[in-house]
């Protein structure tokens, strides 16, 4: 059923969107009053070939992997509470856990097409105030959730343009056909595990930083996190100032 829902949900996004941040009206988390479980990211890398189509590339995702969560390792310690790593489960719970991040990415693009992007806009998030959006309260079910109060989701994915996708942007340029060569999209989000309610949102689809190298991943992973509710002050200058 998640499944039906996230694929019914994704849409192709504007390439006008800018990087974005929402959060729930009246939320707010103040420094050691929580526990976070980080889900292992969902990271996809790839070549994008001359017909825009994704080819994944599984050396690139594995040292992509690794950086990210070697980045992100260093940066739960500045998030402002106790961020712990989830240990992930096997067999029916897995699949389960996955349909949970398909669904956070279908949530997380539908925040930015109907919602971040004035132009596609629904009647119901209009205002300014308005910021509704959840995974389900059946999300706190998955194992080993209990105790936590806030689950953190984050997804990236990096389509590298191929030397003939680059090309076909050159003549198409000339033509004046736009056409874009390379993606590079990511989403965090903090959910509520007491509601399932996406409580917090950083949603990015041209993100810096070249995943496939360490210190593109740092700068990566600072753009996820930018904006982390209860981030100190402190932390938030110094990621600011790393860009």
């Amino acid at each position: 059923m998640l499944a039906v829902m996230a694929a019914t949900m994704l849409a192709v996004v504007p390439v006008q969107a800018q990087e974005k941040t929402g959060v729930k009206p009246g939320f707010t988390l103040q420094p050691g009053t929580a526990r976070i479980v980080l889900l292992r990211p969902s990271i996809r890398v790839g070549a994008q070939s001359t017909a825009g189509m994704f080819e994944p590339n599984a050396d690139w995702t594995q040292q992509a992997r690794e950086n990210i969560g070697r980045a992100l390792a260093k940066a739960q310690g500045q998030l402002g509470n106790t961020v712990v790593d989830y240990v992930e489960p096997v067999g029916a719970d897995a699949a389960a856990l996955a349909e949970y991040q398909a669904l956070f990415d279908a949530v997380a693009q539908s925040v930015i097409e109907f919602q971040f992007f004035p132009g596609n806009r629904l009647p119901t998030k209009k205002r300014k105030d308005q910021f509704a959006w959840s995974l389900g309260a059946d999300v706190a079910r998955l194992p080993g959730l209990s105790g936590a109060d806030y689950a953190l989701f984050v997804t990236t994915e990096d389509h590298f343009g191929s030397t003939g996708r680059k090309v076909l942007q050159v003549f198409a340029a000339l033509a004046r056909v736009p056409v874009t060569a390379g993606v590079h999209k990511g989403f965090a989000g903090l959910v509520d595990l007491h509601t399932g309610e996406l409580v917090w949102l950083n949603a990015d689809l041209q993100m810096g930083g070249d995943v496939r190298e360490a210190d593109g991943a740092d700068k990566r992973v600072r753009q996820l996190l930018e904006g982390f509710p209860g981030r100190p002050a402190a932390a938030t200058v110094v990621a600011s100032a790393g860009r």
